[in-house]
């Protein structure tokens, strides 16, 4: 299975704990009785706690069982009462658990699976009227996995200090968003393509309509995510639907240059068709179909992931380039420095994390790589020498990382600066977590806590000590002062300047941070060189 697919099949499943259940409600600490705010479609009360207004499963977009399967979201039915929305509303039909460490897995809350998963989270300082920044969060999971309510996506903190509002979306997955039926249902499900992204854009234009109801200002969005919710990112960039709905982009450690192809996307479709027994002819019955069995039925190897159709999306997100529409969108992106120990274990990076000798450096980066031997060997000539003193264990995880993830959003970082009409900003998250003995690193996720203020909610990932919260402080002023301005610059960081291919100025960021000019330069040159076996 090649990377794509697997950070966008197994991997994303992003870790649910088993189990369903009631929706977990997550109310502030004293919460008082909450306040009532009007929406498009009716009034819904919220929770108060600590300086911050909360508002949990808020619906976007009606139930997607049934007929609405595969389709296009559809509004939801206005109401009449007071709807409640102080606890987390369903997520979106997946396989479940997921495979990233405990130490990130007991950060998520025990799921309820529902086609009717079409729901947001908001949090505000006030619903009187304002102009606050608004920054929205697409969660990790690829595209098959996951959820906006991890207790590390609680967005309460960043509101709290930065005088932000914070969405959190549900949309749809795997199969239930990216099933490509155009082509072969024939004019009946001629929109039958990219739901689960038709469904982003849906949430951005609730945000459109209604978040200055919460106190921000709709001329002034982020979308910003991790992971998947980082290729996410990149896809909307591309998608004409989404155009004017978000104004600046922030992707942490996930990329999308390319998308599915008609034809593969095709070809999953008839596999999947096939294994849940209904034929390309009889695709009314998938209406009626339990949604327990369509769910078992994507496990396999099947690329549920955005579609290049030339409609909901006209091309590929950013190769041969960066699109257009979103030129003028300014962009902040990056990646950690040891991507990869999150997978220790999986298909992907089946490989213990201990010492290994020179021979077993050599084989492993080959299977990895699927490189020859002189260009394997050229690679690790060049992490040895540019990190003097680097052990042979280190080498392959940040070589295995920088291929997996870092090389991607770099080529996104080129080709949007050559479009020369809004900046770039780049990032390196090198701080090491101090859990597992240390053997982690700066791992895929870790800097996520950082970025929402929640290191002291996400422990078990970062560890007690006191050097949390220099980082945490400074790398959430930063993100918060892209969203307000389209500048990183904050309090506590070195000038930050915006991105080059002459210098390639990059902000490391860890418990020294400081701007580096083209860091890892031979080493990111010999992996981007090789010729794939």
């Amino acid at each position: 299975m090649n990377r794509r697919s697997f950070i966008g099949g197994t991997v994303a499943a992003a870790g649910l704990v088993a189990g369903a259940g009631k929706a977990f409600a997550a109310k502030e600490e004293g919460a008082a009785a909450g306040p009532v705010v009007d929406t498009a479609c009716g009034k819904i009360r919220g929770s108060a706690g600590n300086k911050v207004l909360a508002f949990r499963g808020v619906p976007y977009g009606a139930s997607t069982a049934g007929a609405g399967r595969f389709m296009p979201p559809a509004k939801p039915q206005p109401w009449t009462s007071v709807k409640d929305c102080t606890g987390l509303g369903p997520i979106a039909p997946q396989t479940l658990p997921g495979i990233e460490p405990p130490e990130v897995a007991s950060t998520i809350p025990k799921p309820m699976l529902s086609e009717d998963c079409l729901v947001l989270n908001v949090w505000t300082q006030s619903t009187r009227p304002g102009k606050r920044p608004v920054m929205v969060w697409l969660h990790g999971g690829g595209f098959t996995g996951g959820s906006a309510g991890y207790t590390i996506y609680d967005g309460a903190n960043l509101a709290r200090k930065r005088d932000v509002v914070v969405v959190g979306i549900n949309h749809r997955l795997n199969a239930f968003g990216f099933l490509y039926l155009a082509d072969i249902g024939g004019p009946a499900w001629a929109q039958a393509s990219n739901a689960g992204m038709l469904d982003i854009v849906a949430a951005l234009q609730w945000v459109h309509d209604n978040i200055a109801h919460f106190g921000g200002d709709p001329g002034n969005v982020t979308i910003f995510g991790q992971s998947g919710g980082g290729g996410k990112v990149a896809t909307l960039q591309a998608m004409p639907a989404a155009k004017g709905l978000f104004h600046r982009a922030i992707q942490q450690s996930g990329s999308n240059n390319r998308g599915v192809s008609r034809e593969a996307a095709n070809k999953t479709a008839e596999a999947y068709l096939a294994k849940v027994g209904v034929k390309p002819d009889q695709l009314d019955k998938l209406h009626d179909i339990p949604m327990q069995q369509l769910i078992d039925a994507t496990l396999g190897p099947f690329q549920f992931a955005p579609v290049v159709d030339g409609k909901t999306l006209p091309a590929n997100p950013f190769d041969p380039s960066a699109p257009d529409i979103s030129a003028d969108v300014p962009l902040l992106i990056g990646s950690t420095e040891d991507e990869i120990t999150f997978f220790q274990g999986s298909p992907l990076f089946n490989f213990p994390l201990d010492p290994i000798d020179d021979a077993t450096l050599h084989k492993n980066m080959k299977q990895y790589l699927r490189a020859d031997d002189a260009d394997v060997d050229r690679v690790i000539a060049a992490y040895k020498k540019e990190r003097a003193g680097i052990g042979n264990l280190d080498v392959f995880v940040r070589a295995a990382s920088d291929a997996f993830v870092r090389t991607g959003l770099l080529t996104e970082a080129d080709h949007k600066l050559a479009l020369r009409k809004a900046p770039v900003y780049v990032y390196y998250f090198d701080w090491k977590s101090p859990v597992r003995d240390g053997k982690l690193g700066a791992y895929h996720t870790l800097e996520i806590p950082f970025v929402f203020e929640n290191v002291d909610e996400a422990k078990s990932m970062t560890g007690d000590s006191k050097d949390r919260y220099a980082l945490e402080d400074r790398m959430s002023a930063a993100w918060a002062a892209f969203a307000r301005s389209g500048n990183p610059n904050a309090k506590g960081l070195p000038n930050w300047p915006a991105y080059n291919t002459d210098q390639r100025p990059t902000m490391i960021l860890g418990n020294d941070c400081k701007v580096v000019n083209d860091p890892n330069r031979e080493e990111l040159a010999a992996l981007t060189s090789i010729k794939r076996g």
